[in-house]
């Protein structure tokens, strides 16, 4: 069992315990979290605790994350677009609003339980509730992946990945008129110690990342950019831009309130290239922006 300690600090005075907890970690769901409690893995100054318990400033919260327990993941048939496919890899344009990897307690209508129903293949390295996923991209963000079908192909991915060779571009809408027309962004992420459910630009336990972005087009309040990950941190994209001054529109957990009327933030991954793990050619892919976000940018040019 592996144990995690955590203080709360004064921003997270109030706020309930079972929701605080999902957003220490990205792969806790707040399904599992409420399991953990409910079974007395988590304390609060040393005593079981229940999830609606109101955190105070200073809490000693102790976390005891049991033993993972092997879960079997059901293929579900999917209309998924597929952009490339032989016996090493494929490449698939994942849609807005669907996460990549099941996790206890969301076991299902995921990324992987749909490749799953296409092909049996997978590479085994993640273990059996990631299988054959070599990176990932948020939930709300749509666009392109590759997913390693053998353990060879996922060890050349993550080796093309760790040397910065994977091509990665994004299109994204931000808030402010951004007036210099391309620039890169170089500045180590972490977690965000007054806010653990977010990441943030700081020298205190982070990793460096780099981000380049060129300006596409500009609105009255809004800019659409192309940015291009040079280092593939979490949230990498949307913390950089708020470090600058233009948070992603629709933005929930980096951008104001008042934004654009979309389901999450204005961010495509559409184009991706690497190396064939097999064949060492390189290849490209470009996925179009999807029907909302063309939406979004048809409204921002009337508006303008």
């Amino acid at each position: 069992m592996e144990q995690v300690n955590y203080t709360i600090n004064k921003e997270q005075h109030l706020e309930r315990l079972d929701k605080l907890l999902t957003g220490i970690d990205d792969d806790w769901t707040r399904s599992q979290v409420q399991h953990w409690i409910k079974d007395e893995f988590v304390t609060v100054n040393g005593l079981a605790a229940k999830g609606n318990y109101k955190c105070k400033t200073g809490d000693e919260i102790i976390i005891t994350i049991p033993d993972p327990v092997s879960l079997d993941v059901d293929p579900e048939e999917m209309n998924l677009e597929y952009y490339y496919e032989d016996s090493d890899v494929l490449v698939v344009n994942k849609p807005r609003g669907m996460v990549v990897h099941p996790a206890p307690g969301h076991s299902s209508g995921t990324l992987v339980n749909g490749l799953m129903a296409h092909c049996n293949d997978l590479s085994g390295i993640n273990g059996v509730m990631r299988p054959g996923i070599v990176h990932r991209i948020d939930k709300d963000t749509s666009g392109l992946l590759m997913v390693a079908k053998n353990d060879i192909a996922h060890v050349s991915l993550v080796n093309q990945l760790v040397k910065k060779t994977v091509t990665r571009r994004y299109k994204a809408v931000v808030h402010g008129v951004i007036p210099h027309d391309k620039g890169t962004i170089d500045a180590p992420i972490g977690r965000d110690e007054k806010d653990r459910q977010s990441m943030t630009v700081t020298e205190k336990n982070s990793k460096d990342a780099v981000t380049h972005f060129q300006v596409l087009e500009r609105f009255k309040d809004f800019t659409f950019v192309e940015c291009q990950l040079e280092t593939g941190r979490t949230h990498q994209i949307r913390v950089h831009m708020k470090y600058i001054g233009y948070p992603l529109a629709g933005d929930p957990k980096y951008g104001p309130k008042k934004t654009i009327e979309l389901e999450g933030q204005a961010l495509h991954a559409g184009v991706l290239g690497f190396d064939h793990p097999r064949t060492g050619e390189y290849i490209e892919f470009e996925a179009p922006l999807p029907p909302e976000f063309e939406a979004v940018l048809d409204l921002l040019r009337k508006r303008s």
